[in-house]
């Protein structure tokens, strides 16, 4: 699978652009603050309709232009197909082989990528809601299906904590509804809940053995999912919907109390284990950073075991975060079977066979020059 042509127009600093790429390495290279990492946010948006760098879609769009344009020709499968997104004060069209897709979830997943940006750095050591959104983005690459349950799940999640706002305040006492809603939401926790399993036991089988292999053998990683009901990996969705019914039963009070849904996918995190010590917590930043780049380099086999291609890698300014080892065993991993975009301010100091083959690009001021 790769990127053959990008064309931009009106998006962030690019008035109108159009390149064609190496389907091995391109390296984008240019000072902060120029375009380089706007054109990896365009791939990226490409693929999942969203910027992984801001959720305001309007800062997208040119200042005073009416509309945004991402296109891409694309080939997978040894087929070459369009892609484009629009973005506009009206929404977001996304077409697909030039058909209007009118669920985004029967787009997403026909260009796999994976970012590694410095803030994925923060993984392991960051927020919780950081780990939940890298496991939906990639869950959702491999089974679109999962983004329509996501996006139900957020849509009744809302509509139930509006209804214990209510009831908090005293202007509703309608219980019979919000069993109805938690009906309905349990219904999607469920189905979100059993495929982050089935998601995590895959990560772990690529993950490990990669962690062990970067950590010269001297470490073991684990992953663990924390929910925030009592439920087992092997419990079926039908055990998970009753676990959950009966504790949501069993917090109401307290819910109503605080105003909010207090438990649910949205509020469960990813811990990571090295040699049995919590990395977050317990671990140097030389194994948080391990751990991270371990997870990114998993994400690309399990793509691949799922898939049956390579997805695309954006290193979007990383290597300079990685030192030397780490660095050469990112970039031997991914020779000559990944189509990857590095974006850097400089080659210097990045001295490894790989990128003796790549195209160069230089960008500035929104203007990219080979």
């Amino acid at each position: 699978m790769h990127i053959e042509q990008l064309k931009l127009r009106n998006f962030r600093n690019y008035d109108g652009l159009e390149m064609e790429f190496n389907n091995k390495i391109n390296v984008i290279i240019g000072e902060n603050a120029q375009g380089k990492t706007n054109l990896m946010e365009a791939i990226y948006l490409l693929a999942f309709t969203k910027s992984h760098r801001t959720p305001r879609e309007k800062e997208l769009i040119q200042w005073e232009k009416e509309y945004a344009k991402i296109e891409g020709r694309i080939t997978k499968r040894n087929q070459t197909f369009p892609l484009e997104i629009v973005l506009s004060a009206k929404g977001k069209k996304a077409k697909l082989n030039r058909l209007e897709q009118k669920r985004l979830s029967d787009y997403i997943g026909a260009l796999n990528v994976v970012m590694f940006a410095p803030e994925d750095l923060t993984l392991v050591k960051g927020a919780p809601q950081i780990r939940r959104r890298f496991i939906d983005m990639e869950l959702g690459q491999i089974q679109p299906r999962y983004i329509y349950h996501l996006g139900q799940y957020q849509k009744i999640l809302k509509q139930r904590n509006h209804l214990l706002k209510q009831l908090q305040r005293g202007k509703s006492q309608d219980h019979t509804m919000l069993q109805v809603i938690t009906d309905q939401l349990v219904e999607h926790a469920a189905t979100l809940l059993e495929r982050r399993f089935v998601f995590l036991e895959l990560l772990r089988k690529w993950a490990s053995p990669i962690h062990h292999g970067i950590s010269r053998e001297l470490e073991r990683l684990e992953i663990k999912y924390s929910p925030t009901i009592e439920v087992s990996e092997d419990d079926n969705k039908e055990k998970i919907e009753s676990i959950y019914l009966n504790k949501f039963q069993q917090i109401q009070e307290k819910e109503i109390e605080r105003g909010t849904s207090l438990i649910g996918p949205h509020r469960d995190d990813l811990l990571f284990y090295v040699n049995g010590k919590d990395v977050q917590t317990y671990g140097s930043q030389g194994q948080q950073r391990t751990t991270a780049l371990s997870v990114k380099l998993a994400e690309i086999e399990l793509i691949y075991n799922e898939v049956g291609e390579y997805p695309i890698l954006l290193l979007d300014d990383v290597l300079s975060e990685l030192d030397d080892y780490r660095q050469s065993h990112l970039l031997h991993t991914i020779q000559g079977k990944v189509q990857t975009f590095v974006s850097t301010t400089s080659v210097d100091g990045i001295n490894h066979e790989t990128l003796n083959k790549a195209e160069l690009f230089r960008v500035r001021n929104g203007e990219v020059e080979k």
